[in-house]
């Protein structure tokens, strides 16, 4: 029929054709009215169109307009006026971003290696989402199967076991079995193909013929990566796959890339569904809506389907914010033929998912919906104890639902004649709907074909609870509930777990230690040299323009011969913390840079290389000052911009915190002739240009007039030439912009800037040269006249991208800056400093006009300069024999060989009459050793023996005579705890941090943060080691890769490129500390599994943000990832769970904070201890 339009603009005149709802599909026009049957096949022209809508109007009535009816719209391929059911505007919002790029094609079953299979017997199971067909079979889900039990085989009494037959196998994970109202078809879901749950429908004809066994292959074919996948042979073993899993004569109705769907009720009709469609949002908590799914369906594309129950919005939220609503409907069946039933979370009613709800205050109501009228009603209201999971009986007149009723979770009747409320059993497990939970806050369920009993899980088992109609036709129950006993085979392929041996200890022991992780990028005004942060110092590089394009090896952790280290900029205090530093325009030895102190806050001071001398800034009061920034004039007497900001996590709120902003003051430079190595410089005339703080680097352009200042998403420029507002702020006008980037960057315009060429817009247009940015993590580069123009710069593909947008990064890249002149665009990746000459990208002007992908990367690449630099850091184990021998000589005069022996080992620590808790066999009576003495030389324990020896003398260590000695009188000593998955604030900031003093007053010495900032965090780590910070030893996962929305951390992994550069991106910042990422609820199977097979060559390990979805936890843990973050959101799991967790090798982090199953942990802490007034918080 061609594609649809369906907005107002396109409709010149609506008209109902039907005031029933139909389902108008031309493939199976069951169940349609007389009326849309007619206008289906001769309504092409507008006077039969309108003839046929007077016969609506004479034969049915005028019926009640509203936005499900049936209109007349036009076919844009054949011009016919054909009808279409209006779906829900959703206020107008289009669901057109992600996914950001279309994934490569991707089988789980096969372009993934699951090389390993379990088989065992269970008797339960875990969370079992049942139906009954109309015959009486019953069909439920476990573990991503599909079983079911004849229904001439089930007991009418808990006497005998009964065997569950696999109706659908394999390595896809399968659930929500449902049957038609005929009994002729099964719908489910699945993540077959590329990995996203979508309804899938399959030919049904009973529990004994679906299960008969296939003979033929092995069910399990392994990967070839020899084999032809167009090829014959290839054909037909994945059709002999498909038919022993039960598939081979599915097919699926909808075709989600993103998005997800569950949970698909059959309309009474049996030709057409309602699902529940998920959306995430900048979060990865899914909020419902209510899809409709014609069957069969013609070609079926993403987003396709008709939105039938929407989200609603909070007050005063725009149609612009739809997409930002974390709550909507979910769970739909159907109510007769044009009513829907559904549940929803009520309580969050500001847009915004909230945890650790009261569930016995209720979270959950249950509502009703006329797709004819528009109307919707409340069924069963939120209090007491909530209310969902609806099922309804066959004859439409009894709703079943499940709430919490004190310590007990209920199976509930609603007579929906009289309104009566019966609670009928209290046997179930408690619901989730305290969580936000995908796979339902509790398994379905399913009426008998004659409504004389409910099946439903509980407790890990199947139950059947007897109804009986009571003298007023109401439904009650029938009798004592009892367990459907029964058994089924598991048979699983999974993939090996993820592990890796990292070599951290190695990489540890080495005299010195590099930090590979750099930010703070600044460059010279010829591009000739750059400056840099590196923990806690900052640092400046001569550059090497002959240097190769060569990708390096992320794997290796030798020390290139050839790098020539990076110099430290000259300070006036060694020992103090630098940052944010940036050359001195025309004063080529110049830098300024920013000192920090606990005590006295920021202080700018200006180094210079040449000399080797320091100069502090004065003139500025107590506060937290950043971005330094002189302006590009000629002589001494100087512009500077400098940022002063408020409070923050680790410093507080409370000192120094009026008047955060950006700011601009006079300065003379210290003179190149006649100073010494040290003097002062002093700041005047400062005023506060902006209240507003950019996050990005700033520069000075037409000499000091105006300020060019950068954020995540805008570039914007201050006229300081000007008069201030009344407000003291100057004009500020926005020169480009980002629609979804984390990074931009501009230079000045110039009439020779063009990337590919002469550019006749460019003279009239651009208000900026060239413009960069960071887009998804990699770093582009356009015209800036595409961004003078007002066109947000994105790197989509498809019609919306930056014109004429070329790509310049392989594997990412931060810290944009550009040369003076704008001739060389710059950034950080590790150790490694990119530069690309933006006039040779003329090179690569037809690669980049004909990549629609990836912007011409594949010749790009072969462009760049890449630099590796090198900073490196003393080992502790030298600063704590160094520091402990500058206290001894203080105390001391070594004049004597007594003496001399002492001060050699001063840096040795002996702790006596300790019991020690070895944890060595993990036998209590061996490990805990009483009255022993522990000695420690260079950090590391070398040596445990008894405090006395047999005949009652005190061991002293002949060896340690100038030893420190601490009588712990009997107090355990423990190795220190790993804090496997902790979490903090205050990388960012440069403050030391009482965050990880903490860790360490609560014996935490070494700590894995599994979601945090990849370069800041590692610059902590190497404040810590370098001494410039006290704290744990600190590994994390580095910067998420994130299923949900938001240009900072998303990243859709559409094929084994993006995978590689994904992981490469992490572990060149990390080195060998980098041997974890964390998969944040990627949507998409193939995504994850990409990114398994690159962790793989990588020797990197795969952190999961587990937690509220359970059916993706399962397929974690049978992917092979190295644990599941968080509780499983089921708090008990049986025989099916409990198996192959213990026999997978996957790790568990249960997080008893984020307690998925419920209230958080943190809850109970604060009620019974008093955490302020704690001793190691003091």
């Amino acid at each position: 029929m061609g594609d649809i339009k369906s907005s107002k603009d396109d409709l010149p005149e609506k008209q109902l054709l039907d005031g029933r709802f139909r389902s108008i599909s031309p493939a199976n026009p069951k169940g349609s009215s007389p009326i849309s049957v007619l206008t289906r096949h001769i309504c092409i022209h507008p006077f039969l169109c309108a003839l046929l809508a007077s016969y609506a109007l004479l034969f049915y009535g005028i019926p009640r307009i509203h936005q499900w009816t049936t209109l007349l719209v036009t076919s844009e391929s054949t011009g016919a006026t054909v009808p279409k059911f209006k779906e829900d505007t959703a206020f107008g919002w289009k669901d057109n971003i992600y996914p950001i790029r279309e994934h490569a094609p991707w089988d789980i079953s096969t372009d993934f290696p699951s090389v390993r299979k379990l088989v065992y017997d269970v008797e339960e199971g875990t969370w079992l989402r049942v139906d009954v067909s109309p015959d009486g079979d019953i069909v439920f889900d476990m573990l991503g199967d599909i079983y079911c039990i004849p229904w001439d085989v089930i007991p009418s009494s808990a006497t005998s076991t009964v065997r569950a037959y696999p109706i659908l196998q394999g390595v896809p994970y399968d659930s929500d079995p449902h049957i038609s109202p005929d009994g002729t078809q099964l719908a489910f879901r699945s993540d077959a193909g590329l990995g996203i749950s979508n309804i899938w429908i399959k030919p049904w004809s009973g529990c004994r013929a679906a299960s008969e066994p296939v003979h033929g292959d092995d069910l399990w074919l392994l990967p070839n990566p020899n084999a032809d996948p167009e090829s014959e042979e290839s054909n037909k073993k994945n059709h002999r796959r498909l038919v022993r899993e039960g598939r081979a004569d599915a097919f699926k109705i909808t075709n989600e890339t993103f998005r997800w769907v569950s949970d698909a009720r059959w309309h009474p009709d049996g030709d057409k569904l309602i699902a529940t469609k998920w959306h995430t949002s900048e979060r990865t908590i899914p909020a419902g809506e209510g899809w409709l799914y014609d069957i069969p369906s013609p070609y079926i594309s993403p987003g396709d389907g008709v939105r039938l129950v929407g989200r609603s919005l909070p007050l005063g939220w725009t149609s612009e914010q739809y997409g930002d609503q974390q709550i909507g409907p979910e769970q739909f069946i159907w109510w007769g033929d044009d009513r829907l039933i559904y549940s929803k979370n009520v309580i969050d009613t500001n847009g915004q998912y909230e945890y650790s709800k009261d569930v016995y205050k209720g979270i959950n109501a249950i509502f009703s919906y006329n797709v004819t009228s528009g109307v919707t009603e409340t069924l069963v209201d939120v209090n007491p104890g909530g209310a969902s999971r609806p099922e309804i009986s066959h004859d439409g007149r009894t709703l079943a639902f499940v709430r919490r009723v004190r310590d007990k979770e209920a199976l509930v009747l609603k007579d929906l004649e009289s309104g009566t409320i019966r609670n009928i059993w209290y046997g179930l497990t408690y619901d989730l709907s305290v969580i936000s939970a995908p796979m339902g806050t509790y398994p379905s369920f399913s009426f008998t074909p004659t409504d004389d009993a409910i099946i439903v899980w509980a407790a890990g088992s199947l139950w059947t609870v007897p109804l009986s109609v009571d003298d007023a036709g109401e439904r009650t129950r029938g009798g004592e509930p009892w367990k459907i006993k029964w058994k089924a085979t598991i048979e699983k392929r999974m993939a090996t777990t993820r592990l890796s041996q990292a070599p951290v200890a190695e990489e540890e022991e080495k005299p010195r230690q590099r930090i590979r992780a750099f930010t703070e990028l600044s460059v010279d005004a010829k591009g000739e040299r750059v400056t840099f942060r590196a923990g806690a110092k900052t640092y400046w590089q001569a550059l090497d323009h002959s240097a190769t394009p060569a990708i390096v090896d992320p794997l290796s952790n030798e020390d290139n011969e050839n790098v020539n280290e990076a110099a430290q900029l000259p300070v006036l205090y060694a020992n103090a913390t630098y940052y944010s530093p940036s050359f001195i325009p025309n004063e080529p030895n110049l830098l300024i840079h920013t000192r920090w102190s606990d005590t006295f806050f920021s202080t700018f001071e200006i180094a210079d290389i040449l000399r080797d001398a320091a100069f502090e800034v004065e003139g500025l009061p107590l506060g937290r000052y950043d971005k330094p920034t002189i302006c590009e004039c000629v002589g001494l007497n100087r512009r500077i911009a400098f940022v002063r900001k408020g409070g923050d996590a680790m410093t507080g709120n409370i000192v120094a915190i009026a008047d955060p902003g950006l700011y601009v003051g006079s300065l003379t430079l210290p003179s190149p002739f006649g100073w010494g190595q040290r003097g002062k410089v002093r700041v005047r005339d400062v005023k506060r240009v902006s209240k507003d703080i950019p996050s990005g680097k700033m520069r000075f352009t037409e000499g000091a007039s105006k300020l060019i200042i950068h954020d995540a998403s805008t570039a914007s420029v201050i006229n300081l030439s000007t008069s201030p507002n009344d407000l003291g702020e100057y004009p500020t006008t926005t020169i480009a912009k980002g629609k979804m980037s984390t990074e931009i960057s501009v230079t000045p315009p110039r009439e020779s800037d063009s990337l590919h060429g002469p550019n006749t817009r460019l003279a009239a247009a651009a208000t900026v040269g060239h413009v960069a940015f960071v887009d998804f993590l990699q770093v582009y580069l356009a015209d800036g006249v595409e961004a003078s123009e007002g066109n947000a710069l994105w790197s989509k593909p498809g019609p919306n991208a930056t014109h004429g947008l070329a790509r310049v990064s392989v594997d990412g890249g931060h810290d944009l800056s550009w040369s003076a002149d704008g001739k060389r665009l710059f950034w950080l990746l590790g150790p490694y400093l990119h530069s690309l000459e933006v006039s040779r990208l003329g090179e690569c002007k037809r690669a980049i006009r004909h990549d629609s992908n990836s912007f011409g990367i594949d010749c790009v690449k072969t462009l760049l300069n890449v630099q590796e630099i090198y900073v490196a850091f003393e080992h502790e184990r030298s600063r704590i024999k160094k520091a402990a021998s500058d206290a001894f000589v203080a105390e001391h005069t070594c004049n004597d060989q007594k003496t001399h022996d002492r001060h050699l080992t001063s840096d040795i620590l002996i702790i006596r009459n300790a019991t020690v808790v070895s944890m060595i066999t993990g036998n209590e009576r061996n490990d805990i050793l009483h009255r022993r003495t522990l000695e420690i030389r260079d950090g590391v324990i070398v040596e445990s023996y008894a405090m006395y020896d047999n005949n009652g003398v005190l061991n002293i260590s002949p060896t340690a005579p100038g030893a420190k000695i601490i009588d712990a009188e009997g107090a355990i000593v423990v190795p220190g705890f790993v804090d496997v998955h902790a979490h903090w604030n205050g990388q960012d900031t440069v403050a030391s941090s009482w965050e990880q003093r903490t860790f360490l007053a609560y014996g935490c010495t070494t700590v894995h943060n599994p979601s945090i900032d990849t370069v800041t965090t590692w610059t902590e780590r190497a404040r810590v080691e370098s001494g410039s910070m006290i704290g744990p030893r600190i590994f994390h996962t580095g910067t998420i890769i994130y299923g949900g929305a938001g240009g900072e951390y998303h990243q859709d992994i559409a094929d084994m490129a993006e995978a590689r550069s994904a992981l490469i991106r992490l572990k060149v910042e990390g080195g060998p500390y980098s041997f974890s990422y964390k998969n944040y609820q990627l949507p998409a199977r193939a995504s994850r599994q990409r990114l398994i097979k690159v962790a793989k060559e990588l020797e990197m390990r795969v952190y999961p943000e587990g937690g509220m979805n359970f059916d993706w936890d399962m397929t974690y843990i049978l992917d092979g990832m190295t644990t599941v973050e968080h509780s499983l959101p089921i708090p008990i799991v049986y025989q099916d769970v409990m198996t192959l967790f213990a026999e997978s090798g996957t790790g568990n982090t249960p997080t008893h904070i984020v307690n998925y199953g419920g209230v958080f942990g943190e809850t109970h802490v604060w009620a019974h201890t008093a955490v302020p007034f704690n001793q190691k918080q003091v």
